[in-house]
């Protein structure tokens, strides 16, 4: 990645999306006491590296080492996209239900008629993602 600040401030920017996502994941588990589903659990799983993976493309400076990044977030958008549609869409709420202990159809929160726990995961994913992909179309411009 060259040495353009504006690289490295997207590059900060995702890497603090990927903190702020994993830092309401667990207040919302930990503070709040909810219990996480199935698709809670994947969605974690794809964001948590995510940290580690821009963190350390940050501090190298080196957008090329955060190619696994770019994976995550994709499959993660698909991902929350699911889960929220199990909890908003009539047809897959069944589906939803016997997702594990905890029914995938749950909806700890609902901020204003639409904002879930997967649409704030999936707003996290998509923004990681797109921000990734302008690094690299910047790059691909020098």
């Amino acid at each position: 990645m060259e040495n353009s600040k504006s690289s490295e401030t997207i590059l900060l920017i995702i890497w603090g999306q990927a903190v702020i996502a994993l830092a309401g994941s667990l207040f919302y588990s930990e503070v709040m006491g909810y219990v996480p589903c199935e698709f809670c659990w994947y969605q974690r799983i794809l964001m948590y590296p995510l940290v580690i993976i821009y963190g350390a493309a940050a501090i190298k400076k080196d957008l090329s080492i955060a190619l696994p990044g770019l994976i995550l977030s994709g499959i993660g958008i698909f991902v929350s996209i699911y889960h929220y549609l199990i909890q908003k869409l009539p047809a897959l709420q069944e589906t939803g239900g016997s997702c594990g202990v905890i029914p995938c159809n749950t909806e700890y929160v609902n901020y204003l008629g639409f904002i879930t726990i997967p649409f704030l995961a999936g707003v996290a994913f998509i923004v990681i993602f797109v921000l990734h992909m302008i690094l690299l179309k910047q790059q691909r411009g020098k």
